[in-house]
């Protein structure tokens, strides 16, 4: 059960059902046990005897809730009661549809970090992805072969070899979102690859320095993990001084199992010789980690073998 907490002033023409109006409803996210991964949601908005957008005298409620309290916004203020005069001059500086627009940018798109290594070469990292994604291999890439083949398309992301097998992309940060560098992007910096990928191991290491880790222990159970909600903790493994840690940490309890589940999240642990129950529930965990995740990695468990990453072959996740 939820509450209506905002009705679009407009409609909207949505395929089939025709004109739409968004309602927006408030929800206690208990009411929902064990939700699954990409599971939709239906609503049904009940209205009592009343309508949903206004109310029986015209007044501008644009919505009650079944106990008949005001959750809504003024029609009048928002909407107006009156035609808009149409040869009235526009005011630049007004809201459309309550937003306001965003200052303009002085920063040219030359120097976007897309097109200008030296600002890319400060905001690019290295990042997982699943076993399977296709793309250009770094190792294939000639910068000279691309700028002689410049008037195609080169949009496949670089795929660069991580730990494991593990594919690995190079990203730019922005905004709210990363953007995957591609063949085009070399060719708009010029640069060669091994300079791309020095600079983002550099800005990693340089982020992965002042990082938190987390470490627990339960008698001879020892957990480390790294859970910043940056964007590049699973990343972390790419760096030595990731491996010597694991190793420092964890090494003198037992072998090191490592799970990758998903981009925000790399946890290592201590494998006992007199605790061969822990690998099945570490196990379990990355499972379950990665099943929920929305960028997940990889569900396999793996093993720290004199600093190489190798699957573990002595579980199966989820038996």
């Amino acid at each position: 059960v939820g509450r209506v907490r905002e009705v679009h002033a407009a409609a909207e023409v949505r395929g089939e059902e025709g004109n739409t109006v968004l309602v927006r409803v408030a929800i206690d996210r208990g009411d929902l046990p064990d939700p699954r991964y990409g599971a939709e949601v239906s609503a049904k908005v009940h209205c009592g005897r009343r309508p949903l957008a206004y109310d029986r005298g015209g007044t501008a409620r644009m919505d009650r809730d079944p106990g008949g309290h005001d959750v809504g916004r003024d029609v009048e203020r928002d909407v107006g009661d009156a035609p808009p005069d149409y040869l009235t001059p526009v005011d630049a500086s007004a809201p459309v549809g309550r937003h306001t627009a965003p200052a303009r940018s002085s920063a040219r798109a030359a120097d976007a970090p897309e097109h200008n290594w030296a600002h890319a070469q400060r905001v690019i990292y290295p990042a997982f992805r699943p076993v399977g994604t296709k793309g250009l291999a770094l190792d294939s890439i000639n910068l000279a072969t691309l700028m002689a083949h410049s008037a195609q398309s080169h949009a496949q992301p670089i795929i660069d070899e991580g730990p494991g097998g593990l594919p690995v992309v190079y990203t730019i940060k922005a905004d709210g979102f990363d953007i995957v560098v591609n063949g085009d992007h070399l060719l708009s910096w010029a640069v060669d690859p091994a300079a791309m990928q020095d600079a983002a191991l550099a800005n990693l290491a340089r982020w992965s320095a002042g990082a938190a880790w987390t470490s627990e222990t339960s008698g001879n159970r020892r957990l480390l993990s790294s859970e910043t909600g940056d964007g590049w903790d699973a990343a972390r493994l790419l760096l030595p001084e990731t491996v010597a840690r694991f190793a420092a940490d964890l090494g003198p309890y037992g072998r090191i199992l490592v799970g990758i589940p998903e981009r925000h999240l790399l946890t290592a642990g201590s494998l006992a010789p007199n605790d061969p129950e822990f690998a099945a529930l570490f196990a379990d965990f990355v499972l379950e980690q990665s099943g929920g995740a929305d960028e997940p990695i990889d569900r396999r468990l793996f093993e720290l073998v004199d600093g190489r990453l190798i699957v573990f072959a002595g579980v199966t996740p989820g038996l």
